[in-house]
């Protein structure tokens, strides 16, 4: 997958901790209003990565570019306005209402005054209803379910009206029915043209719900492609190592352990 005229691409992007390089020339181009699927095993590289697209790195070479915006070394309030970040889970120490939670994420697009705006109240009452949590406005968030509080993040993330969107496995901690929740969430804003890249460690759901697919091992992106290609191929197995098997149900693809 060429990154020329990609919304969102990395370029022989290397990442070391100390003296271990973690990241091995990392390339990927993810398209505009995509929902593209980040795979891999613990330790290949996937939080190091977005570590880097967030600039929490300072040992890193290469290129990444956002809109046309590099952004290696750009200030955090200009990153911000090119990227939102959620992450796996995040607990708050102070009972924050959900609508405050989700007024934060209006920050970088505050002027001097430091005070929301009209057009910001309207922002932050878009993301709760397009996360379907304005009933949940006035709830303390450290009352909110799993799910719920999940919502709530991407919500914040919204509010903040950055194109690009990466979210650190949103679905870990979650039950089914709230992870299945989250992720048509998820593909109902990359259809409103917001770019998605997701940390996930289910391939069912990459599959299911993603446009496409990046596959990390050992610190490389060994796969760029569409998610209905790693069901074809015998990648994960070796990923992985445990034989995988590739089924259906009611027309959609499901991998499964060969147990």
């Amino acid at each position: 997958m060429s990154s020329a005229g990609s919304f969102f691409y990395g370029r022989d992007i290397c990442a070391c901790y100390s003296r271990e390089q973690v990241l091995k020339n990392v390339s990927f181009a993810v398209e505009r209003g995509s929902l593209c699927g980040l795979l891999g095993p613990n330790g290949a590289g996937k939080s190091t990565l977005f570590k880097c697209c967030m600039n929490f790195i300072n040992k890193i070479s290469g290129e990444i570019s956002v809109q046309g915006v590099k952004t290696l070394g750009r200030p955090p309030a200009e990153l911000a306005r090119l990227i939102a970040y959620v992450p796996q889970e995040h607990r708050h120490a102070f009972a924050f209402s959900v609508r405050e939670l989700v007024s934060m994420g209006r920050n970088p697009r505050m002027g001097a005054a430091l005070r929301l705006s009209t057009a910001d109240h309207a922002m932050v009452d878009s993301a709760l209803e397009k996360m379907g949590i304005t009933h949940l406005a006035g709830r303390p968030v450290n009352s909110l379910s799993g799910g719920q509080r999940q919502l709530t993040l991407i919500a914040r993330a919204l509010a903040q009206e950055a194109p690009l969107m990466l979210l650190d496995e949103p679905t870990a901690s979650l039950d089914f029915s709230n992870q299945i929740i989250v992720w048509r969430a998820l593909r109902a804003l990359a259809a409103t043209g917001i770019t998605i890249l997701v940390c996930c460690h289910d391939p069912n759901h990459i599959m299911w719900f993603c446009d496409q697919v990046l596959v990390m091992s050992q610190g490389e992106i060994i796969m760029q492609s569409t998610p209905g290609e790693i069901s074809k191929s015998c990648l994960l197995a070796d990923v992985y190592g445990e034989k995988l098997l590739c089924g259906a149900m009611n027309g959609r693809p499901v991998i499964y352990p060969a147990l």
